[in-house]
């Protein structure tokens, strides 16, 4: 980026000589030239602010000095390496160069980052050439500002501090968010365009305004009254202007000499009586040194000169001169002054100091800040006829100005004058050098009217366009820096994301398949564990091998404790085929989970957290509160036979309840088992346990055991033939003498036959009890209400949830993985977009800025 200082206007050595005809040609060209280009500054400030507001956050730069200066150590130095940083991120630096160029009086500074500066060093050789033969060395480098990078017009000035202290600008300004700083720059902005403004209309104004100030005691009040070679200000040795006093020509005011007292929040109308009151010339002094108020005000002075035009500053033919005589700046109202000389009623200061003290502090900061425009200041070096050693007071007045004006030093032949003001007001006394002042006054504001009201705005008109490059330029580094960065990220982000997009359904089956294939399996394993297990108990026998063993019989008089022994420890072995398929069921989901987590390897990108759950299995089937016993009950027939959960970790816990374990007589004796295996089909699967035994039972029971004893080969019409021949048999004498002993010995056989079988057919007839009360199905329940379909379904669910719990954690990490890349893509290419617009709106700004400086004539031939 290219960033412009003020080029010095072509000058005429015999410019007060010229004819008027020439000087108001050449003057009216560049007014017209000069408001061409206040007014397209003003729209570059304009879009600035637009930019800033809605497209992006213009950044503040500043920029350092580096340790390393050259970017070659073999050639003179060309460039000067500088660090910028920006005010939001002070620690962020990135090294750029400054190269000076010269184009005739024009002064152009090249900002580009390192890389960009050895890009174009090898095309930089011819220049390198002339300077190792002693070209234009000492030139270039008094082009560069003595601080380089500062702004000048932008500069966003706190006013808090000094300069190192943590309330100093810097450090407060460090310190404010990057939104902050953006609407202190733009109330800049704001503040230059205002101030362009009123430019225009000082360029557009063909009268001039002189301001005379200075230090107290410094004669700026004996100066004016010798320019007007009349006493009319009040002078005095102690301060007495305490207020501006405007003098103008008294052809202003038809020729009236008076004094007009401006009324204070009212804009001046000499048409106007009600904006202002008149006193008399005579009565200034007294106006002025009793003003004790602590207030400025301002005097509109109209004074009659009866010098030809020629000799007259204020009646000289040409434009309209006001002299103004300012307070001093060491009082309370320097400030005010200060403010008064940046603003647009003044052309021209004239700074009057004395040759005893020279330049004070406060006469330093009014001209360094009255320089941001003014880059040529009248000096007037009053009382110098006092002093003795006048050599050496000449050298260190002109010292002092080249530090704070360097333009005012070197045109100080026109510009600083050494006189003694009170000599010039004697009569009859001759005083060539405030003769040689008034002349080049008149001829700085009168004939060099470009350099005098002209050159005022251009400064600060160039001011500001090197205040816009340096922004431009910076922002437009940080530009190309996002674009960098946009496509680093869009190139490592990108793909991840479109990956992802690709294998969102293939993630999805892959997890639906592990949760089916767990819940599937943990089902069928538990109907195929319980199944068994119901089986080997309607047997007599455990639900499991060498899980639980049957009880002793104890004998027939501990007939009924064994039958509730035995019933316990059948209900124990289901329980424990429960427990057992519960195992297997842990296990087949820890591999599920397993398997979810290799998915998550295989699907989530690289940079994404894993889960931290931690999987514990045998948190699985544990009770929870509020749930006793696990299962809602639906039905209260099957709420009796399934209670999903239970003590002790069994889930249904059969060996724990006392409904389960209650003995009844059919544990002993079940005749309709009996009955219907021996005079049914065959087939006791149906048979109703729950039914009390009858007289038809337990002659079913002696039936029984007559035809087991006789060798169990009676069937049913056998049994009815063998009891007709009894009939017949009961009806002979003879035969009714052996009825009694052949019922003895079937009583004694059936006897027999219980007290030996019981043992063994005991565990059978409870184990099918058992079987038909946990697998029976009533007029309103379902299958999945059974013992084995409810147990295999509460399993299954329970792998199921703890599945698709995994399932769940790593769709939702894969969903926030992929939001986070898309975010990542969305972002980039946004910062890409904008950052692509911005660097094409600065280098359109640097483009725009130098063909102003082109067309108002900053840019020298």
């Amino acid at each position: 980026m290219v960033l412009g200082k003020e080029s010095s206007p072509p000058t005429n050595g015999g410019g007060r000589h010229l004819k008027v005809e020439d000087v108001q040609e050449a003057y009216i060209e560049q007014k017209d030239r000069l408001l061409a280009a206040l007014n397209a500054s003003q729209r570059i400030l304009g879009s600035l602010r637009d930019f800033n507001k809605n497209e992006w956050v213009v950044r503040y730069p500043t920029l350092q000095d580096h340790s390393a200066n050259d970017l070659s150590s073999k050639k003179p130095r060309r460039s000067i390496r500088r660090s910028l940083s920006f005010a939001d991120e002070p620690d962020n630096q990135t090294d750029v160069v400054y190269t000076p160029n010269r184009k005739g009086l024009a002064r152009s500074v090249t900002l580009a980052s390192i890389a960009d500066a050895e890009e174009q060093l090898g095309e930089s050789a011819s220049d390198a050439t002339a300077l190792e033969n002693g070209k234009a060395t000492n030139d270039d480098e008094r082009l560069l500002p003595p601080k380089c990078g500062d702004f000048n017009i932008l500069r966003l000035d706190l006013k808090l501090g000094p300069y190192g202290a943590s309330t100093s600008p810097t450090a407060l300004v460090s310190q404010l968010e990057r939104g902050s700083i953006a609407n202190l720059l733009d109330e800049r902005i704001a503040s230059a365009i205002q101030h362009m403004d009123k430019l225009c209309l000082r360029v557009m104004d063909t009268s001039s305004k002189v301001l005379v100030t200075g230090d107290l005691n410094s004669g700026k009040s004996t100066f004016v009254n010798a320019l007007l070679r009349r006493e009319v200000m009040p002078v005095d040795q102690q301060p007495c202007t305490t207020a501006f006093c405007e003098v103008h020509d008294a052809s202003e005011n038809d020729g009236v000499e008076e004094v007009h007292i401006l009324k204070e929040g009212v804009s001046y109308s000499i048409s106007d009586q009600s904006t202002f009151s008149r006193v008399s010339l005579a009565d200034l002094e007294s106006i002025v040194t009793d003003n004790e108020t602590g207030t400025q005000p301002v005097f509109k002075i109209y004074l009659a000169d009866s010098r030809v035009p020629s000799e007259s500053l204020l009646n000289n033919g040409v434009v309209d001169i006001s002299l103004i005589d300012a307070p001093g700046l060491n009082r309370d109202s320097w400030q005010t002054t200060a403010v008064f000389a940046r603003q647009e009623e003044i052309d021209v200061v004239v700074f009057v100091v004395s040759a005893e003290n020279h330049f004070t502090l406060s006469a330093k900061d009014f001209l360094w800040s009255a320089s941001n425009e003014k880059a040529y200041v009248f000096i007037v070096v009053n009382k110098f006829e006092q002093i003795r050693n006048k050599d050496k007071c000449r050298k260190l007045v002109l010292e002092q100005i080249k530090e704070f004006s360097p333009h005012t030093y070197n045109d100080a032949a026109d510009l600083v004058h050494f006189v003694d003001s009170a000599a010039a007001l004697r009569p009859y006394t001759a005083n060539p050098a405030f003769d040689d002042l008034e002349s080049s006054l008149r001829s700085f504001v009168l004939v060099k009217r470009s350099k005098s009201k002209l050159q005022p705005a251009s400064t600060y008109l160039s001011n500001l366009l090197t205040d816009i490059d340096l922004l431009v330029g910076a922002n437009a580094i940080v530009a190309q820096s996002d674009i960098d960065r946009a496509k680093d990220d869009l190139l490592r982000s990108k793909p991840v994301w479109e990956k992802m997009k690709n294998d969102r359904d293939a993630l999805e089956d892959a997890l639906e398949a592990v949760e089916e294939e767990g819940a599937c399996k943990t089902g069928e394993r538990t109907k195929v564990i319980l199944a068994t297990a119901l089986e080997r108990v309607a047997q007599g026998q455990p639900g499991l091998d060498h899980s639980i063993s049957l009880p002793t019989y104890r004998g027939l008089f501990g007939i009924w404790d064994y039958a509730r022994d035995v019933r316990q420890a059948l209900l124990s072995s289901l329980d424990a085929a429960v427990k057992l398929a519960e195992v297997e069921a842990r296990a087949t989901t820890t591999a599920g989970v397993q398997k979810v987590s290799d998915l998550a390897s295989d699907y989530l990108p690289q940079g994404t957290e894993r889960s931290r759950r931690v999987f514990v299995p045998e948190a699985m089937f544990s009770i929870r509160p509020g749930k006793k016993g696990g299962l809602n009950r639906r039905h209260s027939a099957t709420a009796s036979a399934v209670v999903a959960g239970g003590v002790y970790n069994l889930g249904i816990g059969l060996a724990q309840r006392s409904d389960m374990l209650d003995t009844t007589f059919s544990d002993i004796f079940d005749f309709n088992h009996h009955l219907i295996v021996h005079f049914g089909s065959g087939k006791a699967e149906e048979e109703d346990s729950e039914t009390s035994p009858t007289a038809l039972s337990v002659l079913s029971v002696g039936v029984s055991a007559l035809t087991i004893v006789g060798g169990k080969a009676i069937g049913a019409r056998g049994f009815i033939d063998g009891i007709m021949r009894l009939s017949e048999l009961f009806a002979d004498d003879s035969a009714r003498k052996w009825v009694a002993p052949i019922a003895g010995a079937v009583v004694i056989g059936a006897t027999a036959y219980f007290i030996l079988e019981l043992p063994n057919t005991i565990p059978r007839t409870i184990g099918r009890r058992i079987r038909a009360s946990l697998v029976k199905v009533e007029e309103n329940a379902t299958e999945q209400e059974t013992f084995v379909h409810a147990h295999a379904g509460r399993i299954s669910r329970e792998t199921r949830k703890v599945l698709r719990l995994a399932s769940w954690d790593l769709r939702e990490r894969f969903r926030v993985a992929m939001e986070e890349r898309g975010k990542e893509v969305k972002d980039a290419e946004e910062l890409d977009r904008k950052a692509h617009k911005a660097l094409q709106f600065f280098q359109e700004v640097e483009r725009t800025t130098g063909v102003v400086r082109e067309d108002a004539g900053l840019v020298g031939a």
